[in-house]
This record gives structure tokens, C-alpha cells and sequence, in this order.
């Protein structure tokens, strides 16, 4: 595949674009649709391209510490998978404080710092050892809680979206190419509400790596371009409110900060 078909410059992409990156080589009829849909994508730092996201995996409770905090036994727990609409997406520039709008329906609005990698290839039952070739950029993003909704659903047995996966729960920084980065086995994971630190570990702490969150993955999805994978987050999560200062940080990465309103 091109790469300019893959990483297109424009703010939004047609359907057909989106058809052509699952596609890769096969022609593409013109479609026509009755209103157009605007694509989500997150920018590429260093270049004029941007990264069209495909769909959005996230990792649960992959620290053990955090895991433990959810009243889980990390020590016999598989990996487990969720997944959030595009929409959720909330692009974030290095050295700004975006607003971020306090979500309607929560009173317990959390906070969870994540690195996450977006992919350039795909494939099914992707071996371990050849994973992270997968991988190509990472970026440093914010897994949003309503954590009252979650638990309540999760109590009552019914699948837990509402509390995960609504608009702008999916904050990220610019994605950073890893072929100049280098892969991320370890190095500083923090976060800070107001500039008191509430999380800090190391991504060496992660119960599934990178690359075997894409291999397990890929063993129930068939993975494409324009995935993208948030990969956990530490202990220590808990709630903001409106007014409060997100600093989030990432060793090789650029700090991302929001501002809840």
C-alpha cells in the first residue's frame, strides 16, 4: 500500500478512502452517500500527514497493582479487550492545556494514563516475535472513566460502553514515527492532577507487552492499518472535576495536559 493512500493529509476522508486502506491494491468504485461523515485522524508529528483511525482497542486492567484496585486476581486473569468508537478521539498538541468537557450522566469522572501504539499493518494470529513490525507510530493518551456508570453496569451484568467508550473519552498527543523512537519496553509512566502526582510506574510493569497485546488481539480480530491499541494504565486512578489540570507524561514522549471544563 502507498503510504499516501494510508496516512492522506486531509482533515477528512471519504468513504472510498476507507474502503481502498482495508483494500489494499483493489479498485474502488465511486460512493456516493447522502451526507459525508467526517473521518477521525490524529496527527503525525514531524510531518504533513495524519494517521486515519480505524477502530480503537484498550487493554483492561494490565498493571498488577491496577488490576488489584479493581478487585481483580491479575495472577489468573487472561487479557481482555474493549473497544471505543472513533469519536472518541480527542486530539491534544504538545505544549497546550486543551479544554476537556466534564461528560454528562457521571458523577465520578476518572482519569487513566495510557501509551498507545496505532498500527500500519494488520493480520490474523500475528505471531509474537514479529508484533511490534506491526506497530507504526506510538503516542501518549488518556483513557476516560464515567467510573459510577462502569461499576453499575458491571454489577448488573450488562456491558459496561456507557461509562467507556462516549465522546472525547480517548484524549492523545501527536503519534511519534517508532522507527525513531524505538519500541517502549520500559521507561516512566506518571500523571498528575493539579501538579500533585497521582500515578507513577513503569511500562516495564505491563502484564501483556505491546507486542503481546497485538498478538492476542489479532487471535480475535483480523487486524488492519488505522488500528490503534491503548495499553493500560497504572494504579492510582481516581476522580477529577471540572477545573482540574491533567498532566500526562511518557519518557521519549512530549507531555499531553487537559483542562476538565
Amino acid at each position: 500500500m502507498h503510504r499516501r493512500a494510508l496516512f492522506q493529509t486531509s482533515a477528512t476522508l471519504g468513504l472510498g478512502a476507507l474502503a481502498g486502506c482495508a483494500s489494499a491494491g483493489a479498485a474502488q468504485p465511486a460512493v456516493k452517500t447522502p451526507f459525508g461523515v467526517p473521518a477521525t485522524h490524529v496527527p503525525i508529528m514531524g510531518s504533513d500527514m495524519v494517521f486515519p483511525v480505524r477502530r480503537i482497542y484498550c487493554i483492561g486492567r494490565n498493571y498488577r497493582a491496577h488490576a488489584i484496585e479493581m478487585g481483580s486476581n491479575p495472577d489468573r486473569e487472561p487479557p481482555f479487550f474493549f473497544q471505543k468508537p472513533t469519536d472518541a478521539i480527542q486530539n491534544v498538541a504538545p505544549g497546550q492545556v486543551a479544554d476537556h468537557p466534564y461528560p454528562t450522566l457521571t458523577k465520578n469522572y476518572h482519569y487513566e494514563v495510557e501509551l498507545v501504539a496505532a498500527l500500519h499493518k494488520g493480520g490474523r494470529n500475528i505471531p509474537m516475535a514479529s508484533a511490534l513490525d506491526h506497530v507504526y507510530a506510538y503516542a501518549l493518551g488518556l483513557d476516560m472513566t464515567r467510573r459510577d456508570l462502569q461499576r453499575a453496569m458491571g454489577d448488573e451484568k450488562k456491558p459496561w460502553e456507557i461509562g467507556k467508550s462516549f465522546d472525547k473519552s480517548a484524549p492523545i498527543g501527536p503519534l511519534h514515527l517508532a522507527s525513531q523512537t524505538g519500541a517502549f519496553a520500559s521507561g516512566g509512566i506518571w500523571l498528575k492532577v493539579n501538579g500533585a502526582f497521582k500515578q507513577s510506574a513503569d511500562l516495564g510493569q505491563m502484564i501483556w507487552s505491546v507486542a503481546e497485546q497485538i498478538a492476542k488481539l489479532s487471535e480475535a480480530f483480523e487486524l488492519m492499518p488505522g488500528d490503534i491499541i491503548y495499553s493500560g494504565t497504572p494504579e492510582n486512578v481516581g476522580p477529577v472535576v471540572r477545573g482540574d489540570v491533567i498532566e500526562c507524561h511518557i519518557d521519549r514522549l512530549p507531555n499531553l495536559s487537559v483542562k476538565i471544563v
